[in-house]
């Protein structure tokens, strides 16, 4: 992996501990709104952490593919990452 190992693991813990605090509020029956809005924060942190591994991925994994002119696997590599979840 190319992306900082460090800051991807803090996102990642982040994420987890407010995973538990959002099973806590299920389980204590708290207010739907304010375990929807934890919901959207923990997704907003799991989607910046992905931001982050394919942005490293893309100057890293991709540019030294390119660089040995093995390019075109790892853009269709990426693109089918893409297409299988912009559906």
């Amino acid at each position: 992996m190319q992306a900082d190992k460090t800051q991807i693991t803090r996102l990642l813990k982040t994420a987890r501990g407010q995973i538990d605090g959002i099973l806590k509020m299920v389980e204590d029956d708290r207010y739907c709104m304010d375990i929807s809005n934890q919901l959207m924060s923990t997704e907003a942190i799991i989607r910046k952490t992905n931001k982050e591994i394919l942005r490293a991925h893309m100057k890293g994994c991709i540019a030294d593919a390119l660089a040995e002119n093995k390019g075109d696997e790892k853009i269709d590599e990426l693109v089918e990452l893409i297409d299988k979840f912009a559906k």
